[in-house]
């Protein structure tokens, strides 16, 4: 796995994953993570990157960001915790699809003040280029 910050939350490969799929962190998104396997849909490449959120694996979402919309460079704040995740639809982003949308919410809390928590609400765009999912952008 990428060399994510000691303060966040390291699931063990027993653990829950992160994403909430149901199955354990070692057969779910630490695959993907670890760089030992390229997620085969735009919905598991969207678990995975909330999962480099929560677990604060800055280089995997750098590097699953599609080229042409990539940031320099990804700042990660440590005390915003990620708990959950919700799928809501999703569009295409099939193993033999070029393009998916995935609307999800994510909720956070800030660990300094439990009282500041909120969602995001987004609907992601995903290209598959050259066999691999890559995150767009949030579609309008």
């Amino acid at each position: 796995m990428p060399s994510p910050s000691s303060a966040y939350p390291q699931p063990s490969a027993t653990d829950r994953c992160p994403c909430l799929s149901g199955s354990p962190f070692g057969e779910c998104c630490a695959r993907y993570l670890g760089g030992g396997a390229d997620a085969p849909t735009a919905e598991q490449l969207m678990r995975s990157r909330y999962t480099a959120y929560a677990v604060g694996a800055r280089e995997y979402l750098l590097a699953t960001w599609h080229p042409s919309t990539r940031p320099a460079d990804l700042e990660l704040d440590p005390a915003v915790r990620w708990y959950r995740l919700d799928i809501d639809r999703r569009e295409r982003g099939g193993p033999l699809d070029g393009d998916g949308l995935v609307e999800f919410r994510a909720y956070w809390r800030h660990d300094a003040d439990r009282s500041d928590r909120g969602e995001q609400h987004e609907t992601s765009r995903f290209l598959r280029e050259g066999g691999r999912w890559r995150y767009v952008d949030a579609a309008d």
